[in-house]
């Protein structure tokens, strides 16, 4: 018998390849990553406009259907009467209804009056009155046929407007600051650099075949306004103290079930090279994300195997050409980042921002914003990554009837701490992967938590409390204050799992951080008014001196905050 001490040792197993580009070659490991290398994305549109809005939704095959339109701004939304039972039992195909959920693509969120009119038409005309703004600050429709979609972006791209790219594995909507250009405090103004980014490379196939979705958010403003620790770049301004204003350069942010906070580089980017560092960025992802999986297929899995040195010196020897100066920090935010309020611009004219409940606004409310902008002397209005709406360019004595007619249609400039400070994702009502409702289970608490409170002092700060459907925390719940994940309790309840502390940097927190999870704490939809209504009653009976609720979250016991 062999002696087990003397037997060769077996041969270390080949790493399995994780598809990535320039390591591995441009290999087919999953059906996604087939399709993309068929026939590139962006050419499904073509085939909407010649055969699939003339021969219907049975004409279109699958992988266009939940692939490739996904580029331009289109996913089937979820069948109307399935509970949040089936969402797990049904494959996709039985879930999604002959419908769809349109994105349009709005960098910046910057919009004139002109366009939110045709903004509001469309969905008036095409969408059943449903209008959201997202989180994305982009419109999201929803009951859009594909018959429509030509004459929809016909009237899109007759203003200026466009769908592309606005999914997919691919360069999204763009972030950036909804005062650029107008705020006092700013320290530089982003939109050049958006704008050149558009136009060199959004719809082009250097970038329409990225591993997975990438997010991009830029601001110039000391507030912090685009939520820059959570996407997978972001460029904040800061000034240098020998080389003047620029970026400061933060790469793979991401949450949902494996949330990550943005890493920063470390590197000072002069507005002038602003776009060709995104674009380096972005051919990074391209061409070292890992492909094989597509649970670890965003820029945050890369950056966290790298580490922020090597992909500083990838980035700077293979992609730029050149070092990077070192650049500093932003330093602590000031100003509170949803810019709800009048504030001065630097023109002498306002701003007033104005909180929607839970960004649902539709066709009547837009066009009648276009209108209350428009007699208060302005023709540019901004949505913002809060579901926000700003109107720009105000004369200081049209404010007051501005403000009093947006609270007409349901947007308040003054609301209260509950109705500034809550979000939700589309919910089951739409979505295809969602366990539970959202937006009406949000808008009940916010009308319910303003009575319980009518009676009480505001808040100094408003509290942020997120409402999502499922897991993948597209309303952001693990950086809230109160972030609810949807899922069923006991197998049909509808409820929340309950994320405590979380935030992102801001005037109240130097750097941003997760909510804390409490083992077994599950609230029912049924009792979310009252769960909510007890934590705040014990934060503010029982906080220290200055103390924020994400300080006393993660500080008081876990029985405190059941």
């Amino acid at each position: 018998m062999t002696d087990t001490a003397t037997r060769p040792a077996r041969p270390a197993r080949a790493a399995k390849p994780q598809g990535q580009w320039k390591v591995d070659g441009k290999l087919t490991l999953n059906h996604n990553e087939a399709f993309k290398l068929e026939d590139d994305a962006l050419n499904v549109r073509q085939r909407i406009l010649d055969t699939y809005s003339k021969e219907g939704f049975g004409s279109i095959p699958p992988d266009d259907l939940s692939g490739r339109m996904r580029w331009w701004g289109l996913y089937t939304q979820r069948k109307q009467g399935l509970d949040g039972t089936r969402t797990s039992k049904l494959e996709a195909d039985e879930l999604q209804d002959e419908y769809f959920m349109m994105r349009v693509r709005t960098d910046g969120g910057a919009v004139t009056t002109d366009q939110l009119r045709v903004l509001a038409g469309i969905s008036t005309d095409f969408a059943r009155g449903t209008a959201d703004i997202s989180d994305r600050q982009n419109i999201q429709y929803h009951w859009i046929r594909i018959e429509d979609v030509p004459e929809i972006w016909r009237r899109l791209e007759e203003v200026g407007i466009d769908t592309v790219e606005a999914c997919g594995d691919c360069p999204r909507v763009i972030l950036g600051s909804p005062v650029a250009g107008v705020a006092e405090a700013e320290l530089l103004d982003p939109t050049p650099v958006i704008a050149e980014i558009k136009q060199k490379y959004i719809g082009t196939t250097e970038f329409s075949n990225l591993p997975r979705k990438f997010k991009s958010a830029i601001t110039g403003h000391p507030s912090l306004d685009v939520v820059h620790e959570i996407n997978d770049i972001s460029l904040v301004g800061v000034e240098h103290p020998e080389l003047g204003v620029g970026y400061d350069l933060w790469v793979g942010g991401g949450l949902s079930t494996n949330p990550q906070l943005a890493t920063r580089i470390g590197v000072f980017v002069r507005q002038e090279e602003a776009a060709e560092v995104w674009a380096a960025v972005v051919s990074i992802f391209r061409d070292y994300g890992y492909r094989r999986m597509r649970t670890r297929a965003r820029l945050k899995f890369l950056i966290k195997d790298w580490g922020a040195e090597k992909f500083r010196q990838v980035l700077q020897d293979e992609y730029l050409g050149r070092e990077l100066p070192d650049g500093p920090a932003p330093t602590r935010a000031v100003g509170h980042f949803d810019h709800v309020g009048v504030h001065e611009q630097k023109d002498g004219r306002r701003y007033v921002g104005a909180a929607l409940t839970v960004g649902r606004a539709g066709g009547e409310t837009l066009s009648r914003v276009a209108d209350l902008a428009e007699a208060a002397g302005s023709h540019r209005v901004r949505f913002t990554p809060h579901q926000k709406l700003l109107v720009l360019d105000v004369e200081p004595d049209r404010v007051e009837a501005l403000v009093d007619g947006l609270a007409e249609v349901g947007l308040y400039a003054r609301p209260s701490s509950f109705r500034r400070g809550t979000m939700a994702c589309t919910g089951i009502e739409f979505c295809k992967l969602a366990f539970v409702d959202t937006k009406d289970t949000a808008t009940a608490l916010v009308d319910e938590l303003e009575r319980r409170f009518a009676d009480d002092a505001p808040l100094e700060t408003p509290l942020s409390i997120h409402l999502n459907g499922c897991p993948n925390s597209c309303a952001r719940i693990q950086t809230a204050d109160i972030g609810l994940k949807g899922q069923l309790l006991d197998g049909d309840t509808p409820g929340f799992q309950v994320h405590l502390g979380g935030g992102l940097a801001s005037q109240d927190q130097e750097s941003g951080g997760l909510g804390r999870t409490v083992r077994g704490l599950r609230i029912a939809s049924a009792d979310l008014a009252d769960y909510v209504e007890r934590i705040i009653r014990r934060y503010t009976d029982s906080r220290e001196a200055d103390e924020t609720f994400a300080q006393w979250a993660h500080r008081v016991d876990e029985e405190v905050l059941a």
